[in-house]
């Protein structure tokens, strides 16, 4: 199976090769996958260099003359390293483009702090409009990819992950799927978290949600589940959505449990899977939580 950085270069591809109002934006990351696409538009994909803030100038500008861009680097290079241009030369000048992310919150251990950017998605819910894309699969990052460089002039994330679950599932852009139905509550795994999470839940009466869509929210399906109590399993910030699911329960009496990457950090190198663990993010420690939070010993 491929990975989604490696989908990623064969769509960005086939984009520019089926649509000229199609730009890439690069930051030297990624750039070796793309270099026959590049040879081909040498118009439409742009290497900057390791400039950032200068990547995301660049693809504002392109977005100014009609263009629909994508820039590509890492999360913390993406969003958090450049998060003033993201505010201002697309929010506030009203222009949308399509970031695309690779690494994440524990994806290469070796690369240090500097490679990890587990607080990506709530910086951004700080600015307006953003519509945010988890997928757990190279198959729905596809789907995903591809619906947000359709999708109008919108700004839109696209946060890739070297993390990803056994098999694709039926996504639908912007919509939860339910995979399992339960009385205890309801557990909401988004992207990469899924496999952990049913494997943490197998012979529990819960539902399990599946969400590779998070901004806009999906609050209908959430309430449409029936539970007052919701366990969120998220690969970045713990919490990062338990205001939404707030929002969506407003109306009746609920408790939510936020799962997900610590706030204190793990100086350990090691590798992706001993950072779950140590996070309690792989299926014994989500079991563990799981099962305390929603179905405590009477």
């Amino acid at each position: 199976m491929d990975t989604m950085r490696e989908r990623f270069a064969t769509v960005a591809t086939d984009l520019l090769d089926r649509d000229p109002r199609t730009a890439l934006v690069l930051a030297d990351i990624g750039a070796a996958k793309l270099t026959e696409a590049a040879a081909a538009h040498p118009e439409r994909v742009l290497n900057v260099g390791i400039r950032e803030q200068l990547l995301i100038g660049v693809t504002a500008g392109l977005a100014l003359t009609g263009m629909r861009p994508i820039a590509h680097t890492f999360a913390s290079f993406l969003i958090e390293r450049p998060f003033e241009q993201v505010k201002l030369d697309l929010g506030h000048q009203g222009v949308g483009a399509v970031l695309v992310s690779a690494l994440g919150s524990y994806d290469w251990p070796a690369g240090g702090r500097t490679h990890m950017a587990p607080g990506d998605v709530a910086l951004l819910d700080t600015l307006p409009d953003w519509t945010v894309h988890v997928p757990g699969h190279p198959d729905e990052a596809e789907t995903l990819l591809r619906h947000a460089v359709a999708d109008g002039d919108r700004n839109v994330y696209v946060r890739l992950s070297e993390h990803q679950n056994s098999a694709a599932r039926p996504i639908e852009p912007g919509r939860f799927l339910t995979l399992r139905r339960g009385e205890a509550g309801t557990v909401v795994a988004v992207g990469p978290m899924l496999d952990a999470v049913l494997a943490a839940t197998e012979g529990l009466d819960v539902t399990v949600l599946y969400a590779t869509s998070v901004r806009p929210f999906d609050a209908a399906a959430l309430r449409a589940a029936g539970s007052i109590d919701v366990v969120l399993v998220e690969p970045y910030l713990a919490g990062t959505s338990t205001g939404e699911v707030n929002r969506a329960l407003a109306e009746v009496p609920h408790r939510v449990l936020g799962l997900g990457v610590p706030r204190e950090e793990h100086r350990h190198y090691g590798s992706m899977e001993e950072h779950l663990r140590a996070y309690g993010l792989d299926a014994a420690g989500l079991r563990q939580q799981i099962v305390s939070f929603l179905l405590p010993r009477g």
